[in-house]
């Protein structure tokens, strides 16, 4: 929704009619089933002038964390994200994987002629527009990354490499592309299967590698300087904001308990991308919550949408 103008919010229905969905306990359910499940005042949330405000606060926020990550002046930023099968599928689907090459590959779009033109559009902006381009990565640091966290004990799938003819993942092309803004930091991808049972790593997994990657980093010879980054949404594609502020008060309380337990049968489908907050919970656990946003944006009729939220800590 991020890389959607305003105006095309109301046609994410054309595809959310389509694609499964989950209820607010984790029960997967139609588009029709939820729809009759929707509150009465929901339709206040649909209006142009709504979406027009809900994108003009989001990307307010995007610029200033644009300006966070510049200001912090980082030789590295270690990017915790899930793949969802863009690169590792069923026949291969680690539950963590650190990425220890030298570059990362971002490549233009693959076709997606049964797309709508508006959707190919919005997608377009994970990735280059023309030629594949090859983003630095501090494969130092990955390794050092690697031989520390298998000392605390995470067994780690690692790949320096992506196959030929594909690119890095839309959560870390986003960060690429929206986030960095042409800024030259060399990154560490982290991997989470947030998304695909039967291995997806738990709460409190995900918390305790945040903490483990913290460790790893306080452990690096001299002095670089190293920030954390979690990509992903909030529940999504059911709006949940019971689940939302949960979250978020778990953030502001520094709560590990709380995070390690939210429930597990909530965390699927896109509401899963929570684990990469999670994550980096832990790993930023010793610093200050600067400023905290969240956004409902509500899209269709049956509360689909996306809980975007934007928060700093440092």
């Amino acid at each position: 929704m991020l890389n959607a103008p305003a105006s095309d919010w109301g046609r994410f229905i054309e595809l959310d009619r389509l694609r499964p969905h989950r209820d607010k306990a984790g029960m997967p359910m139609s588009y029709a089933q939820l729809e009759k499940l929707a509150p009465a005042d929901l339709p206040a949330q649909l209006t142009p002038e709504v979406f027009a405000r809900k994108l003009q606060q989001a990307l307010a926020h995007m610029e200033r964390l644009v300006a966070v990550v510049r200001n912090a002046r980082l030789d590295t930023l270690i990017v915790v994200g899930d793949d969802q099968k863009e690169l590792y599928h069923d026949d291969n689907m680690p539950s963590i994987l650190l990425y220890r090459g030298a570059t990362i590959r971002n490549v233009p779009m693959h076709p997606r002629p049964n797309s709508p033109e508006w959707s190919r559009n919005a997608s377009s902006r994970y990735y280059e527009r023309e030629t594949p381009r090859d983003y630095a990565c501090d494969a130092a640091l990955a390794n050092h990354l690697l031989t520390d966290l298998l000392e605390q004990g995470f067994d780690l799938a690692t790949a320096d490499h992506i196959v030929e003819g594909h690119g890095e993942g839309h959560a870390f092309g986003f960060v690429h592309n929206r986030l960095l803004a042409g800024q030259g930091i060399p990154v560490v991808p982290f991997f989470l299967n947030t998304y695909f049972p039967p291995n997806q790593p738990t709460p409190g997994r995900c918390y305790k590698l945040g903490q483990a990657i913290r460790a790893a980093v306080e452990r690096l010879p001299g002095d670089k300087r190293v920030g954390v980054l979690a990509s992903g949404g909030l529940s999504h594609f059911t709006v949940d904001e019971d689940l939302d502020g949960r979250v978020i008060r778990a953030l502001q309380a520094k709560d590990a308990a709380a995070l390690a337990a939210l429930p597990r049968e909530q965390l699927e489908s896109g509401s899963s991308e929570i684990r990469n907050w999670i994550c980096m919970a832990g790993a930023v656990e010793h610093l200050a919550l600067r400023t905290i946003d969240y956004i409902p944006a509500y899209r269709t009729p049956a509360g689909t949408g996306t809980g975007l939220c934007f928060a700093d800590w440092s």
